[in-house]
């Protein structure tokens, strides 16, 4: 019999995800390839492995907001997959290889002097973290079995028809399998983003909708202008970096501690707020004092069967969150038991056992952990945590100024002294949670609006505001900034309006009375997901064609639909869905914007991963199709 003819499988976007999922079809070929050809198609305009966001070709003053210990492209036996475990370097581990001689990268000269200093506490620029994922994707297709073979395009997918794939190159490809590796996913201004440009448009003012910070061109913004900003995240600390440093500023480390920013003299005047009014907070920058922590623990794989057996509509706020509470100071007392049992009044085991049989924030829990932690700065306060400026009020933009800094100064002081470790207990529990959401999402569905605006809004957003902030440095850099009357802080609840009488756009918070004026407003943040709106061509057609839909969350009671934004998939094994909820046999979908919704940051080791297990599970399912079991 004459052999098979290839599989092909395109590959739709080839950062780490499209990466991720190569190397598993890598781990899993001697079980499931059988003895058939697989040829992938690799699609992607920007270079495999960093992709677009993890590019070199970006500002070296650009840094990731995560420590080189904590990201790896690489399984280890915590991922509970079917597939094998391939262990490899983190990017600290492969600095120090590479730095040893006993691993060859080629590395960019420019990145060389910060590889050799490179340690676990630092927070490596985006320029060095592509090095490491150029070095990944070279090794993936080093390591690859001899039926696997791999064609890079430099070109966008533009049209998918059938098994007919079209590049915006022109080639033509006729794909067995499709899988889409997306990241964020580009949008098309909202609605009220489109009314803010249109009257810029009118007014000969400058409106710049959201975005990801390093691919927008804010040449335009004039110095010494003053600029309104919607953001305090992690987009507007690229910002306020692009337009300070990046235009010539210098900062100078002072003999007392903190910096002192120089001027160019080319730098906007850059007014920011948010709804909570202050930054994410930095990334803590010590180890667990205590004994190791027991995670998951009530928001366990018997927590989520619980919740997706009950009777009615979950609540996010009112059925969910009090357990991700639970979970939280769970973590956060076990830290302070273990780690400064000092400050502390009854024995650990005492504690937890009186904790698990109290609900969060009953009379009893409140009354356990007043007898427990004596110090009422050592309890933990989730409400506090999340806005803490709700319901303040300052007279003038200076008072809320000075707290302010005094609120970022205390930040970078707690998340610089190992007493405060009870800080990390709760950010471990915090990372637990989020990745155990998935489960709860593939159960069972929470009532619409209660997962669209809490679970996928607030949730999140609180996530990304306690978990995922910037390098401490960032901040310094912040109050320098201030300092300097480079940076202005808008307040809490800040709100933006289009003035036409004046024809400017007006800011005012719920911080202190009265109000900014510009005529440039930029909003510091990257869109939230999207299909309807979706900037991408081929997402479009798909979308209008039918064959790939949004995710829509129906309330079992009313029956009433919400759209979640995200790509429309079958979370169980990636399966695309199209808009009558078949799912497509020969296409996938994987990445944080997809009904699976994984998170968008990298993995750190040993934390079973669900980036992984979605990778692996989909890889297993293309295998499949290449030599379908018999």
């Amino acid at each position: 019999m004459a052999d098979p003819a290839p599989f092909t499988l395109a590959v739709v976007g080839a950062g780490p995800r499209g990466v991720g999922v190569l190397e598993r079809l890598g781990a899993n070929a001697a079980e499931l390839l059988g003895g058939r050809r697989l040829d992938v198609h690799l699609i992607d305009p920007f270079p495999p492995g960093p992709g677009r966001v993890w590019r070199y070709d970006q500002s070296p003053l650009l840094r990731m907001n995560s420590m080189p210990e904590d990201v790896t492209m690489f399984t280890d036996d915590s991922v509970k997959m079917a597939g094998p475990v391939l262990p490899g370097p983190s990017l600290l581990e492969w600095a120090k290889k590479v730095r040893d001689g006993s691993l060859e990268a080629e590395v960019p000269a420019d990145v060389v002097a910060e590889l050799t200093a490179l340690d676990a506490f630092h927070f490596p620029t985006r320029r060095l973290q592509s090095a490491y994922l150029t070095w990944v994707y070279r090794k993936v297709l080093g390591d690859l079995p001899e039926g696997i073979g791999v064609v890079e395009h430099a070109a966008r997918a533009v049209d998918v028809d059938g098994s007919l794939v079209r590049l915006s190159d022109g080639t033509e490809l006729n794909a067995d399998a499709v899988v889409f590796t997306v990241g964020h996913l580009d949008a098309e201004p909202d609605e009220w983003e489109r009314e803010l440009a249109s009257f810029a448009g009118r007014h000969g003012l400058a409106y710049y909708p959201a975005g990801y910070t390093a691919d927008v061109d804010y040449s335009g913004v004039e110095p010494g202008e003053t600029v309104l900003v919607r953001g305090f995240g992690l987009a507007f600390v690229d910002l306020m970096l692009l337009l300070t440093e990046g235009r010539g500023g210098r900062f100078e480390e002072l003999d007392g501690g903190g910096l002192r920013y120089h001027p160019s003299g080319t730098e906007p005047v850059l007014h920011v707020g948010s709804r909570r009014g202050v930054p994410y907070h930095a990334k803590i920058g010590y180890r667990l004092s205590g004994k190791p922590l027991r995670l998951p623990r009530f928001f366990d794989a018997y927590a989520i069967d619980e919740l997706a057996g009950a009777p009615g509509a979950l609540d996010f706020r009112a059925d969910v969150w009090p357990r991700i509470a639970k979970e939280l100071a769970w973590g956060y007392y076990s830290e302070l038991f273990t780690g400064h049992p000092d400050r502390v009044r009854l024995d650990f085991a005492v504690f937890a056992d009186a904790f698990a049989d109290l609900a969060w924030g009953s009379p009893g829990m409140r009354d356990l952990v007043e007898r427990a932690v004596p110090a009422e700065e050592d309890r933990l306060d989730l409400d506090a945590l999340d806005r803490p400026m709700a319901g303040r009020e300052f007279g003038t933009p200076e008072e809320f100024g000075k707290e302010l800094r005094e609120y970022i100064e205390g930040d970078l002081a707690r998340r610089a002294d190992q007493t405060f470790s009870a800080d990390l207990g709760a950010f471990m529990a915090l990372l637990s949670v989020y990745g155990q959401m998935p489960a709860l999402v593939q159960k069972r569905r929470l009532n619409a609006a209660s997962q669209v605006s809490d679970m996928d809004g607030w949730f999140h957003g609180f996530f990304s505001y306690y978990a995922s902030g910037p390098p401490p440095r960032r901040l310094e850099e912040l109050l320098a900034l201030h300092e300097a009357g480079v940076v202005s802080f808008a307040g809490a609840e800040m709100r933006v309006t289009a003035d036409a009488a004046r024809g400017v756009f007006v800011a005012s918070g719920a911080s202190y009375p009265g109000e900014v004026a510009s005529r440039t407003l930029i909003e510091a943040r990257l869109p939230g997901p999207s299909v309807t709106r979706a900037a991408d061509g081929l997402l479009r057609q798909l979308r209008d064609t039918g064959q790939l839909a949004e995710e829509t969350v129906a309330d079992p009671e009313t029956g009433v639909l919400l759209p979640s934004g995200r790509i429309h998939t079958r979370v169980s094994d990636s399966r695309l869905l199209d808009n009558a909820g078949n799912p497509h046999t020969h296409r996938f979908a994987v990445g944080p914007h997809t009904s699976a919704r994984s998170a968008a940051a990298f993995t750190r080791p040993r934390t079973n991963a669900s980036s992984f297990r979605q990778n692996d599970a989909v890889a297993r399912e293309i295998l499949a199709l290449v030599s379908p079991p018999s």
